[in-house]
């Protein structure tokens, strides 16, 4: 019987990476992979829901089976919303240029 090469990578915090190699037979699973890595036990806080894992930057189903040298990555929950976030940082920076359209030519309409 054959196994497959795989990574399972968690980032706790920022900059702060844990990376685990494993192999693991052929028709293994997201969920048993991450099992495999021992990174549950490692980090006690870390609980997976559907949609906090993924294969490659895409979400994966922890019932996705793996293929040879697939990267698994669990995702930590955001804790601002992005959107939020850009709003503050433009309140807080201000508008510092009146914007794309603001010098027109002599006679010129709005917008153009």
């Amino acid at each position: 019987m054959s196994g497959i090469t795989v990574s399972v990578v968690y980032a706790p915090a920022a900059r702060q990476v844990h990376e685990v190699n494993l192999t693991l037979p052929e028709g293994s699973t997201v969920r048993q992979a991450i099992a495999a890595s021992g990174l549950q036990a490692r980090f006690p806080d870390l609980v997976l829901h559907t949609g906090d894992v993924g294969v490659w930057g895409r979400k994966a189903l922890p019932e996705q089976t793996l293929r040879e040298r697939d990267r698994v990555e669990i995702y930590r929950p955001l804790r601002v919303d992005p959107k939020l976030a850009r709003r503050e940082r433009f309140h807080k920076q201000g508008a510092r240029a009146p914007g794309l359209f603001a010098s027109r030519r002599a006679g010129g309409k709005a917008g153009y």
